[in-house]
């Protein structure tokens, strides 16, 4: 018999379950508080529930809680970078960054990724599988317990396509957001997708109020198609009218992320090329100084090129950031801790 993921159950469908099982409705607002907010790393820590309720669901339930394999802590930054070990054995990654406005964790939504951008590490070994919606909230709740400090904002943007994922995702996002767990603001979550244009669309009729990141990463088609397998796919007009279709149903400024690479899309050509193709829109560009991995030959734009692009799409009316590297001794970027580690395994 195959088990129930009770983490990944809404607080009706985890009402429905433990009613199944005969057990009274209060039973059911405990055991939801002891998983989300209450963070337990296991059922024997759920000392209100009878034991016998509790040898019950260790029988009958998977109980996702994620094992701390590697904890890197910057000492530029005090970015925390953390290896998850999931109960297949396989390993992800999450990172914790602290800003002014509060902390933020950038989580995996996938182990692996199919998406075969030409600058990540994440997607260097193709797609494992999916992560559930457990193993998404896992990464929060894990590093809150270890850190002690609340996480105010969510970053989907680790490894992994979220929207590959996009049944999981939206459970996810539900359960984050539920009034009975973390209560996490939709506002405060974000979102990146390479460009899966149906998905974007689906998303945007669900009329959440999440943040959209686009990963463009190019002003034309063929530069993207260079960098982008997905631009195969869906050609870089059809994946714009996407986010335009998503702020007319949501209302919510889509963001775009532009990671730089040196000679490849920093141009003042690629400038005046990317202003043109997003010109009208509610939008924030975000420069991204690209995290150069050692499997690809891409090396980041330097400082003055940056600055120069920067000023040439403010000067078009644009809203611009160039983003803070974060972890860059730990190894910050996506994919390269959990790649590390890969390899250190074969080599055992």
């Amino acid at each position: 018999m195959e088990k129930t993921d009770i983490k990944s159950l809404d607080y009706e469908e985890l009402q429905q379950f433990m009613a199944s099982l005969g057990e009274k409705p209060f039973r059911a607002k405990q055991l939801y508080e002891w998983m989300h907010e209450k963070l337990a790393a296991d059922l024997d820590e759920m000392t209100n529930l009878s034991k016998g309720l509790r040898k019950k669901l260790k029988e009958i339930t998977d109980y996702t809680s994620l094992e701390v394999v590697e904890r890197l802590v910057s000492g530029i930054d005090g970015t925390e970078k953390y290896l998850f070990r999931l109960s297949d054995g396989n390993v992800i990654e999450s990172v914790l960054m602290r800003y002014h406005h509060g902390n933020s964790v950038c989580i995996s939504s996938q182990v692996g990724c199919r998406m075969g951008c030409r600058f990540c590490a994440s997607t260097l070994g193709g797609l494992t599988r999916n992560l559930k919606p457990s193993e998404m909230l896992d990464q929060i709740y894990r590093i809150q317990q270890v850190s002690g400090e609340r996480v105010s904002n969510i970053v989907v943007m680790g490894t992994g396509e979220p929207l590959d994922n996009y049944d999981n995702l939206l459970k996810f996002i539900r359960l984050l957001t539920d009034e009975h767990g973390l209560n996490i603001s939709q506002r405060n979550i974000t979102v990146s997708t390479c460009g899966i244009v149906e998905n974007i669309r689906r998303l945007a009729n669900e009329k959440l109020q999440i943040t959209l990141a686009l990963s463009l990463h190019a002003s034309n088609q063929e530069k993207r198609l260079q960098l982008m397998p997905v631009a195969n796919k869906y050609d870089i007009h059809e994946v714009i009218d996407a986010c335009r279709y998503y702020f007319e149903q949501t209302g919510r400024r889509v963001t775009f992320e532009y990671s730089l690479v040196g000679g490849v899309n920093d141009t003042k050509e690629d400038a005046k090329e990317l202003t043109e193709l997003i010109h009208g829109m509610n939008c924030h560009v975000n420069l991204i100084p690209v995290n150069p991995i050692r499997e690809r030959d891409y090396v980041q734009s330097n400082a003055h090129v940056i600055e120069a692009f920067k000023e040439k799409l403010e000067r078009s009316g644009l809203t611009v950031t160039v983003r803070r590297e974060m972890g860059r001794d730990i190894d910050g970027a996506c994919g390269q801790l959990r790649r590390k580690y890969k390899e250190n395994q074969r080599l055992a």
